[in-house]
């Protein structure tokens, strides 16, 4: 498959791998991603979380498996909302996951949901092991796209589902001129107010940009292995939600 221009698309320089910079930035931006999430998407991101989890509700999954999970934030309202046997959350980042499994043991769901390290391009799972594969902001950091996906698919049971959210751009003009503003020069301030990695905040838009949005990426889950594929969009097209099942 075709490289991708997200992938390319790296935190800091180009000495290392995306994978190596995004573990390191991410662990840098651990404790304050939880605020700097909320701010930045003006409270949206929780509204858009509950929209990915509803869509699997028909499906009543037992065995869901949350990809980049990060603080855990899908994966606990998943136990919320759908009431499965167990979910498992995997991120690259164990700074991300320490900040989520202290809300987990907080929460008194450690029985119920486990975080642990892992490689969404190469998960260690046998094949049709969860009903359902969820991810959210997470899929545009991938080392490889096509691994990634290719390898959600393999885990999914045939007739699974899996519900990727992600940050996009507006395709209207003009809701895409506000979008740019506030992504290039407002999210940077709150950045260096809030964050200790202000270069992850450089690198944010710079990613969505680069990652291949509705059609071309119906097309990708598609090539990867998925089926009936179904993309919707919100809050005036800067997040984007696909629904795919294998």
């Amino acid at each position: 498959m075709a490289d991708y221009k997200c992938e390319n698309v790296k935190p800091y320089d180009e000495s290392k791998g995306k994978k190596e910079q995004v573990e390191q930035m991410f662990d840098a931006i651990a404790d304050n991603y939880d605020p700097m999430n909320k701010l930045m998407s003006l409270g949206n991101d929780k509204a858009w979380r509950r929209e990915a989890i509803d869509s699997l509700k028909g499906v009543a999954p037992k065995r869901i498996l949350d990809v980049a999970t990060g603080t855990g934030d899908l994966a606990i309202m998943a136990n919320e909302r759908l009431c499965p046997d167990s979910v498992v959350g995997v991120d690259i980042s164990e700074g991300m996951l320490n900040v989520g499994r202290k809300k987990i043991a907080d929460m008194g769901l450690d029985d119920v949901i486990e975080l642990r390290v892992g490689d969404s391009t190469a998960l260690e799972f046998a094949d049709g092991s969860f009903d359902a594969v969820t991810v959210a902001f997470g899929v545009r950091n991938f080392e490889s796209l096509a691994k990634g996906l290719s390898e959600m698919c393999r885990v999914l049971r045939p007739g699974g589902v899996a519900a990727i959210l992600e940050l996009s751009e507006p395709s209207n003009w003009f809701f895409k001129l506000g979008y740019k503003f506030y992504t290039k020069v407002v999210i940077p301030v709150f950045a260096k107010l809030m964050s200790k990695d202000t270069q992850a905040y450089v690198y944010l838009p710079q990613s969505i940009e680069a990652f291949p949005q509705g059609e071309e990426m119906k097309a990708l889950l598609k090539d990867c292995g998925f089926s009936d594929v179904k993309v919707r969009t919100f809050t005036f097209g800067t997040c984007s939600f696909y629904y795919a099942k294998k």
